[in-house]
């Protein structure tokens, strides 16, 4: 079968940067799912995307669908054919709605059951017949934000400026708004020209000479090998954010890496300061030395030829140095300031109007950092807490987080510092905001780590109180992302504190000030079931089987580090031998307590047999040692040391039996065996 290549390009207007990359990806798949529903045969797939277009070029495309040969069964042979042996109207829409007739039917025998049955044969379509459906795959594309553009109906990311759609040397003809598809494609905007695609195989060749990579993977390349040379000239080390040279990459179609200096003055700023005025406003990459100190320089990337780069440079540094007077000017005004008066500031500053103002939500985060402190048996440690918890939010009203959102716990600790906080406290005013994101550690002090769980289930239990929950991937306020904060800090820290105890502590204070704008029973239900999707994600990040997750969050939460140690034990023991007899014991039990509709209290003096006397002293005596481990190993070593008296007990036992006391003893008995296994596990959700 003969093969041709396809290209297929969307060129548009600017794309945000940080959408390129997965737009890019959709682009591929789409077309990649498309050629296989389609059954055309392809080879490999290569993706483009600058911020001027996204492409994909797919080599060896058949020309031709698969003929399709297949067996399709119908009805059997009694409802087929009628008492006389003609066809019934069931055989003859059967064959009908194959495209079939009568003729066509044979009989087949499936598990001592004769049923009709026909050979389909679908011959395959030219795949340029097919190929007008890519329109519909571009229309189809999703964006983090849509728009309409110009008097059009289509809702796409950016204007569609031209379109590129070739099979082999033939343009593939549809239209988008407006647009339709050739062969030409866009150079660089200032240095190229535009360029004729007379085959696929070219594209990418063709873009260079009209100073476009097209391909990000070594666009990329080049701009970490560029600064690997001033590396290397210099004598410098640049750190590279993952982050940054994405978004560089998916700014430019041509890219030079220069650098820029700027004041020696400025480098009494705080460190953060600088690079955040580098990297967050003007994407540049900071530059240090071998002890990793900053150095008066930035690396930025042009979009463009190494031509006067003196003037590109000098343009930089005029555009940074006014950020850097501007943050110098801030951060000596800020020092002018008391933290009282800050504080005082918060009390006209409203969080969210059902909530209250942050001054408010402060005190309530100071009650709740105490208290948790009491449960960890902390003393000095808690006077910090209280003061961290206290002045967390007064760096917010500064004019450096004002200007740079993004420094906020930076700056508090860098001017409680200079105010004379104590070094913990100062540094738990930055730490209570970990993990800011997902890759992000959890605090690494105590104090940090109180004064953050405080402050995140004050601010999860009063959105919860006033109904606003995340559905689907609407987060405004990022509560997934702060309930993932509480899991991750007590699994690291390994904490006794329940995620029951910790919702009921986060609403406490909401009820005195009449935030509850609901039942509290339904938010904390509410509560409980977001955290067990969390805790779920953490499990999965840990790589442990569905089913042991769904076993080890079958009932209540409690200790988060005790859940995370369960599923870790399940999982390392789910291939060991005898794994699955024991478990088959512990779910015999749970299984039938199940029918327990009235536990008692078990009477071992009403025991009939031996066997279930053993049971019950066996189980005494394990759940008594369970209850003075804290290894979750031998606690699981415990259950499973059960199972020969499980299976003694029920090859003598009848549980349900006659008498209804003897019935009731017996299910109180597995009731009870039940939710100690329960506690560890429910064993029964395991497959086996």
């Amino acid at each position: 079968m003969s093969k041709r290549d396809l290209l297929l390009e969307i060129g548009l207007e600017e794309l945000p940067a940080r959408f390129v990359t997965a737009s890019m990806n959709q682009l591929s798949d789409k077309v990649q799912k498309w050629l296989t529903e389609k059954a055309i045969g392809f080879g490999t797939v290569t993706a483009f995307s600058t911020p001027r277009r996204l492409a994909i070029l797919v080599k060896d495309v058949e020309e031709s669908q698969k003929d399709i040969e297949e067996e399709a069964k119908g009805p059997a042979k009694k409802i087929a054919l009628d008492s006389e042996g003609n066809w019934s109207k069931a055989a003859l829409g059967f064959v009908k709605g194959q495209g079939m007739t009568a003729e066509d039917i044979y009989f087949k025998e499936l598990k001592g059951v004769e049923y009709a049955h026909v050979n389909k044969f679908i011959q395959g379509k030219q795949t340029v017949q097919l190929l007008s459906e890519l329109q519909d795959i571009i229309s189809g594309m999703t964006f983090p934000k849509n728009m309409r553009w110009a008097d059009q109906e289509l809702r796409f990311v950016r204007p569609i400026k031209w379109l590129i759609a070739l099979f082999g040397h033939d343009v593939v003809p549809f239209s988008i708004a407006d647009v339709k598809t050739g062969r030409v494609t866009k150079g660089h905007r200032f240095l190229g020209n535009n360029a004729t695609i007379e085959n696929p195989a070219q594209y990418e060749a063709a873009l260079a000479e009209q100073f476009v990579m097209a391909a990000p993977d070594k666009r990329r390349q080049v701009i970490l090998d560029q600064i690997k040379t001033l590396e290397q000239e210099k004598g410098w080390i640049i750190p590279v954010d993952e982050e940054l040279l994405e978004e560089v990459n998916n700014l430019v179609e041509y890219p030079t890496a220069l650098f820029g200096q700027f004041e020696e003055e400025f480098l009494e700023l705080p460190a953060e300061v600088l690079i955040t005025s580098m990297k967050e406003h003007q994407r540049y990459f900071p530059v240090k030395d071998e002890e990793g100190k900053l150095l008066p320089f930035f690396v930025t990337v042009r979009n463009g030829d190494a031509k006067h780069l003196d003037k590109v440079s000098k343009g930089n540094e005029k555009v940074l140095r006014a950020r850097l007077s501007d943050a110098a000017f801030f951060y000596k005004e800020d020092q002018k300031k008391d933290i009282a008066d800050a504080l005082k500031k918060l009390d006209s500053i409203v969080y969210h109007e059902e909530i209250g103002t942050l001054a408010e939500k402060t005190a309530r985060v100071k009650t709740v950092a105490g208290i948790l402190a009491d449960v960890l048996n902390l003393s000095e440690e808690k006077v910090m807490a209280l003061r961290a918890a206290e002045i967390a939010k007064f760096d917010l009203v500064s004019h450096m987080v004002y200007e740079f959102p993004e420094l906020q716990g930076y700056m508090g600790e860098k001017y409680a510092l200079l105010k004379g906080e104590r070094k913990e406290v100062a540094a738990a005013i930055n730490e209570h905001y970990m993990p800011r994101h997902a890759d992000d550690d959890v605090p690494p002090s105590v104090i940090g780590a109180i004064v953050s769980l405080a402050e995140k289930i004050d601010t999860l239990a009063s959105f919860f109180a006033i109904g606003v929950i995340p559905t689907g991937s609407q987060d405004p306020y990022a509560l997934r992302r702060q309930a993932s904060g509480v899991v991750q800090i007590l699994a690291e820290k390994k904490w006794n504190i329940s995620i029951e105890e910790l919702i009921a502590l986060g609403l406490k204070g909401l009820e005195a000030k009449n935030i509850l704008k609901r039942d509290v029973e339904e938010v904390k239900a509410d509560m409980f079931t977001f955290f067990k999707a969390r805790i779920k994600h953490l499990l999965q990040e840990k790589q442990i089987r569905y089913d042991l997750i769904d076993a080890v969050l079958f009932g209540e939460i409690g200790s988060i580090h005790s859940i995370v140690e369960r599923a870790r034990v399940l999982d390392a023991k789910k291939d060991e031998a005898g794994f699955k007899e024991s478990m088959e014991a512990l779910s015999r039990v749970m299984n039938i307590a199940v029918k327990c509709e009235n536990k008692v209290t078990v009477d071992p003096n009403a025991f009939d047999n031996d066997q279930e006397k053993a049971l019950y002293e066996k189980y005494q005596q394990a759940a008594m040692k369970c209850t003075n481990s804290k290894s979750e190993n031998e606690r699981f070593e415990l259950l499973v040391s059960l199972q020969s008296e499980i299976e003694a007990y029920f090859e003598n036992t009848m549980v349900m039996a006659e008498d209804e006391a003897l019935r009731s003893n017996r299910l109180s008995l597995m009731k009870e065996i039940s939710e100690w296994v329960a506690s560890f596990a429910a064993m029964n959700k395991i497959i086996l």
